[in-house]
This record gives structure tokens, sequence and C-alpha cells, in this order.
């Protein structure tokens, strides 16, 4: 086998020590698996943010509380975060608006109170699989390091069997174990872009959710004292 043969990285993956190549299969397995998070997650929150924006603007068209709430309850399998939040809190409005002795606070507290837990239930799938890829992105360099660290430690135990040590000698051995930071490297980086950039995103939509509620409890408390 020729210098370049030997020095191909797949030949470097394939000669390296038992313990840098179990490395370098976990390095990669995550990897994958970052990479499908980062797709899932991708058209999930441009789907989720899509959705809101069209709401938003049913909403603000000045359409009817109820008839907005009878398509939310018919489309319930295809709605948004948002509209899935409305709908949670004009139905407890509505339920405690039949109680004719009810306080007007009371009646915007409870509806706040649904829109909050659905508010937190929307969030928790909206933010799933981002701790996952923080922890790919600053978990994986130290893993790869790891392995070079052990492949590098492996090749100098290999000199004490070698009469004159040399470069071309312990050149290999190095380089395998380089190849392990090369792919911790590779499975962290994309997954820290992609976490900066979808928890941005997932902010956002929180804002946007948040400010939804606030103002649409004070419709539904200017609702409750005309009634």
């Amino acid at each position: 086998m020729n210098v370049t043969q030997d020095m191909s990285i797949v030949a470097l993956i394939w000669n390296a020590s038992v313990i840098v190549q179990l490395v370098m299969a976990l390095l990669l397995v995550v990897s994958f698996m970052s990479w499908y998070f980062i797709f899932h997650k991708f058209f999930t929150i441009r789907q989720a943010r899509s959705k809101t924006e069209q709401f938003e603007r049913d909403f603000w068209g000045g359409n009817d509380l109820n008839a907005l709430y009878q398509s939310a309850v018919n489309h319930r399998h295809s709605t948004g975060s948002l509209e899935r939040i409305f709908e949670a809190g004009f139905r407890e409005y509505a339920k405690l608006r039949t109680q004719r002795a009810a306080d007007p606070s009371v009646l915007v507290d409870g509806a706040r109170r649904a829109m909050r837990a659905t508010y937190q239930r929307e969030m928790d799938r909206l933010e799933a699989h981002l701790a996952f890829l923080a922890s790919v992105g600053s978990v994986s360099p130290y893993v790869g390091l790891l392995g070079t660290v052990w492949g590098i430690m492996h090749s100098f135990r290999g000199l004490a069997n070698v009469q004159q040590a040399t470069l071309a000698a312990v050149a290999p051995g190095i380089a395998e174990a380089l190849v392990a930071t090369a792919i911790g490297l590779f499975a962290a980086i994309p997954a820290v872009v992609a976490y900066n950039r979808f928890s941005h995103d997932v902010d956002r939509l929180a804002v946007r959710f948040e400010s939804f509620m606030e103002e649409f409890s004070n419709i539904l408390q200017r609702q409750a004292h005309n009634r």
C-alpha cells in the first residue's frame, strides 16, 4: 500500500485503534441525528410561523370570534399553535360565561389560565430537540478530542517497540487520531448554528404568542363587562 493510500481518510479510519473507531462511530451517529433534528425543526418552525401569520390576519381582519372558534374546533388537527391558544382561551371563557353569576374578572382569569397552559404545551413542542442540538454542539468537540488523545497515546506507545523513532512512524497514528477531532467539529458546528437560529425563532414566536394572549384577554375583558 503506497503512502497516499495509507494517509487517505478511509484508510486512517479503518486502521485506527478500536477506541478511536468507537469514538468516530459515536460522533457519526450523533451527527446524523443532529442533521435529522435540524431539518425537522426547520420545517416545524417554518410551518408554525406561517400558521401564526395566517391566524393573525384572520383574527385582526374583523372576523367574528365565534366563527374563528368554530373553525379552530373543526380543523383542530391542522391548526397552528396560536390558533390552539385562542381556542383554549375562548372555550374556557364561553364555559364560564354560562354561569351568570360569574364575575368578569373570573371569566378573564380563567381564559388567561387556559391560554397559558396551552402556551406552555406549544412551547414545549416547539423547543423539542433543541436541548439535544445544544448538547451535541458543546460535547462533540470534547468527545472527538478524547479520541484524538487516545490515538496519540496509542501511537506513542507503539514507539516503544521501534528501535529508531521517526516522523514517518508516528505520522499515521497522529493523523488518524486527528480525524476524530475533525469529525467532532463536523458534528458540533452545524448543531451550534442550528441551535442559535432555532432558539431565536422560537423566542420570537413566544413573544408573538404572549402579546396575542394579552391583547385577546383585553378583548374578553371588554366583552365580559358588556354582557
